[in-house]
């Protein structure tokens, strides 16, 4: 079954969190979560189908990208195939005030501490978390989350978009884990910015579904500022669609190469295109949509939340100093 076909069998109820994890668990029976590694010769397709995804439901994508960028980073570092019909969060943020910590107590790795922004936690069967180990280096490590020493928060998550992924601290007190890989491991690998660009596909498929909104609009109503508008909404999304194409070709030339400026190029560019494309879609079609098209407003209330994955300023200063930091001839490509 492909996933097309998926949705057209399933068309699921995707309005809690206990519904994202009831899909996402479907998904990976049906085998849809065995996605082209990155780097292997078809990544485009397998952004292609983190786009669909997210073209149906944000919040479903969310858990559906941490998922089998989760499957990749374990087949990355060598950690062996996850259990079977098992369901991986991937939690990698590090604020200051939210850290888990990683002890050897009788020869068996235990977490302490508390974890932030963990989509889907209360629903997925695994974790994989970046942790903090005795010499202050960061530590991915494995978790069962079906285990005693394992609270997940049920306040604290006040999003109207993104609802339903319930994006809430997680405490560990002695939880049992597995390390993945060496120290470091984790940000080092050329995998980190290959997936990084994956969630900016995600963000290309919610905007491309809602450029096909207005693209349908102006199918049954030609009015002109409509129309002036859809333009700059296919001339964004196919600029968009060029960039991710071309960072799939050089990924695939090149897996082994750091693209962390291509990812950030490539973040900076979609999420540009992105609200471009937010605008002018609700400038052609008003009110109507976004309070009678349950489909329409949620992806509306969504994609806004979900492009926060990008730090806006902070990313673009980030790209402007590696961009500095090119040899004259690397900034004409």
């Amino acid at each position: 079954m492909d996933v097309q076909r998926f949705f057209e069998d399933q068309t699921p109820s995707l309005r809690t969190p206990d519904d994202l994890g009831s899909c996402l668990q479907k998904m990976v029976d049906a085998g849809l979560d065995q996605l082209p590694m990155p780097g292997a010769g078809h990544t485009q397709q397998r952004w292609q189908q983190l786009a669909y995804v997210a073209s149906q439901n944000l919040g479903l994508c969310k858990l559906y990208e941490g998922h089998t960028d989760a499957l990749a980073t374990l087949h990355e570092l060598a950690a062996g195939y996850p259990a079977q019909d098992s369901t991986w969060g991937l939690w990698a943020a590090e604020p200051p005030n939210a850290r888990v910590q990683v002890h050897r107590v009788d020869g068996q790795i235990r977490l302490n501490g508390r974890k932030a922004w963990c989509s889907g936690a209360a629903v997925v069967s695994h974790g994989l978390l970046t942790a903090w180990n005795e010499q202050g280096a960061v530590q991915l490590v494995a978790v069962d989350m079906q285990q005693p020493g394992i609270c997940v928060a049920e306040q604290g998550w006040e999003a109207v978009g993104m609802s339903a992924t319930a994006s809430v601290e997680v405490t560990f007190e002695h939880a049992r884990a597995t390390c993945i890989g060496q120290p470091g491991d984790y940000l080092q690998r050329p995998g980190f910015w290959q997936g990084a660009i994956g969630i900016a596909a995600c963000w290309y498929g919610a905007a491309n579904r809602l450029g096909n909104y207005l693209k349908q609009h102006c199918q049954q109503r030609a009015e002109p500022h409509a129309l002036a508008h859809l333009g700059a909404v296919n001339a964004a999304l196919f600029s968009a669609r060029c960039v991710l194409a071309e960072c799939a070709r050089q990924v695939d030339a090149s897996p082994k190469a750091d693209t962390q400026l291509l990812a950030r190029q490539a973040r900076a560019h979609v999420e540009a295109c992105a609200e471009k494309v937010i605008q002018h879609v609700g400038h052609a079609l008003g009110a109507g949509p976004y309070c009678k098209n349950a489909h329409f407003a949620q992806l509306s209330a969504d994609l806004p939340v979900y492009l926060r994955q990008s730090h806006a300023e902070r990313d673009l200063e980030a790209l402007g100093t590696l961009v500095a930091s090119q040899p004259d001839e690397a900034q004409t490509g």
